[in-house]
């Protein structure tokens, strides 16, 4: 199991909340999302490492935005 942090910028309440956690946990492998809207943190876990591509496109489609700095931690 992989856990990747990332940021999203643009989240403001809990739609925002719930439509990043559905886009991102759409994606292949992904088995579990936790969205932090107080510090727009959101923790990935996967069955193996995700393409930072994959995940901001996924973010996008929600209709916000991957921070660029710190984004796609693993551990």
């Amino acid at each position: 199991m992989t856990t990747s942090i990332y940021t999203v910028i643009g989240m403001t309440c809990e739609h925002c909340v719930n439509s990043v956690s559905t886009e991102v946990g759409n994606l292949a492998g992904v088995k579990r999302v936790e969205v932090a809207l107080d510090t727009g943190r959101v923790t990935v876990m996967s069955q193996g490492p995700l393409a930072a591509g994959q995940v901001a496109a996924a973010v996008e489609e929600a209709g916000y935005e991957l921070a660029t700095s710190g984004s796609g931690a693993t551990r």
